[in-house]
């Protein structure tokens, strides 16, 4: 039974039913609640616990906010395309390649455009919120290939901390794989979501990255994808994944 079947006459929070909508996450939609942009059948409501019934008339800044089905997909993004949904600049997106049927789904976190690899996409608020939010550490997986000949103290700093930006410290943990000819193959394993991180710190190190493809973002891998292609994500996995966020995030508490 789906979500929205379940909670047909149940009164839910009204930021969980705009956030299980797809129309943004859990605290967006607390801003527009709190800024007066959220009507309930006509009328402003500003107050973050207000509960309503799903047959409820509910508005964004005069939109309606209808239910929809929630879906999720794994994609393998090739290089040459940014993440977002149109660019002021005229680069390609992962939208010019992705069929029509998935152009409402957004990506949980990005690649920049010259990395390949694993994005998850959906249309579940809530779910990139969870997934993407700082507190709850995610690992995430790369497959690296880095000019020069890295060794063991390369791996030490970066597990220590290396300044990208000022006051703004990214770690991870690598190892290299193997060598090939004056270069290094690396995996990394990074628990943040800074903009180009492994990219800013090898570049500190002196050793700029030749490809990098992201092979896994905690439960989800790219096993069975070829560049460009989809898989959408059962609902068994959809919600092994979100109990695997769940344990995360209790952990970070505890």
């Amino acid at each position: 039974m789906s979500y929205h079947k379940r909670m047909k006459n149940e009164k839910v929070r009204l930021n969980k039913y705009i956030a299980s909508t797809g129309f943004c996450s859990r605290r967006k939609a607390d801003e527009y609640i709190e800024t007066g942009k959220v009507t309930v059948n006509g009328k402003i409501v500003t107050e973050l616990g207000c509960l309503i019934n799903t047959k409820d008339n509910v508005m964004i800044n005069n939109q309606p906010i209808k239910p929809a089905a929630l879906t999720y997909i794994r994609y393998y993004k090739p290089a040459g395309y940014i993440t977002t949904m149109d660019d002021e600049k005229g680069r390609k997106t992962i939208y010019d390649i992705l069929p029509e049927e998935v152009h409402n789904l957004k990506p949980v976190g990005r690649l920049d455009k010259d990395s390949t690899g694993l994005l998850i996409l959906t249309n579940d608020g809530d779910f990139i919120n969870n997934f993407a939010h700082p507190s709850i550490k995610v690992p995430k997986v790369y497959r690296v290939c880095a000019e020069g000949k890295m060794n063991l103290n390369d791996l030490v700093l970066m597990e220590k901390g290396i300044e990208i930006e000022k006051g703004q410290i990214a770690y991870a943990i690598a190892r290299i794989v193997e060598y090939e000819g004056k270069n290094t193959v690396l995996e990394m394993v990074l628990y943040q979501g800074l903009n180009r991180q492994i990219r800013k710190m090898l570049d500190s190190l002196g050793h700029s990255v030749i490809s990098l493809k992201r092979l896994s973002m905690g439960p989800v891998d790219l096993l069975g994808l070829k560049k460009g292609q989809f898989k959408y994500i059962k609902p068994k996995q959809v919600a092994q994944i979100k109990n695997y966020l769940k344990k995360l995030n209790k952990e970070e508490k505890m």
